[in-house]
């Protein structure tokens, strides 16, 4: 896209590439990501739709899916995407990654736990996976592994808000409120939206 001023000059590049050859699947899929970039997700449906019909094991089409599915709240169809996407690219990290925070939304910490292991043995760099692990570890009530992974999801991503909420959910088990509020600011600072619940457990205890 860096040959174009703006995005609608980049849409309206990709509709006439489309027009000239509509059975391109990556020309469907960059649409695709142009609507995302504009948050207009039913286009951006109808797009990625488009772009696995035309080329059915594009991995990253059923991920862009999952991840609209996601953003409506329909963690079912989220998983079945981010499963086709899993069975199409076996050693790619992100659908295993998406699958497991999936299973921790609907409650499935061990079936979440062996998704995550799996994304991130492909991709031992994979924050989001590091901070799912991170979750799955303080359900489970082990949390020095949570703090490992935690920590390093931190290291990696220094401005990753999930990880630094969850640190702050870890400290607050072991009682180290001053740790806790630390990490409730960095948290913030990223632009991640902390609970009121956990910042008033925070204050009182400081």
């Amino acid at each position: 896209m860096a040959e174009f001023d703006n995005i609608e000059d980049y849409i309206t590049d990709l509709k006439q590439k489309l027009a000239q050859n509509d059975g391109c699947g990556n020309t469907h899929y960059n649409l695709g990501v142009a609507y995302l970039s504009k948050r207009e997700f039913m286009l951006a449906e109808t797009s990625f739709l488009s772009a696995i019909s035309n080329s059915p094991r594009m991995a990253e089409g059923y991920v862009q899916l999952g991840g609209i599915c996601m953003h409506r709240g329909d963690l079912v169809g989220c998983l079945n995407y981010n499963k086709e996407a899993s069975q199409i690219r076996p050693f790619f990290a992100v659908p295993w990654g998406n699958i497991g925070f999936v299973q921790m939304q609907q409650g499935e910490t061990e079936k979440a736990m062996k998704s995550l292991k799996r994304a991130l043995k492909y991709d031992p760099k994979f924050v989001q996976a590091l901070a799912t692990m991170g979750s799955a570890y303080l359900a489970a009530a082990d949390i020095e592994e949570a703090l490992k992974v935690l920590n390093k999801a931190v290291t990696i991503q220094e401005n990753f808000g999930p990880a630094w909420n969850n640190l702050a959910l870890c400290y607050a088990e072991t009682a180290e409120w001053a740790k806790a509020k630390d990490c409730i600011e960095r948290a913030e600072k990223s632009g991640f939206v902390v609970s009121d619940e956990l910042k008033a457990e925070i204050a009182e205890n400081i």
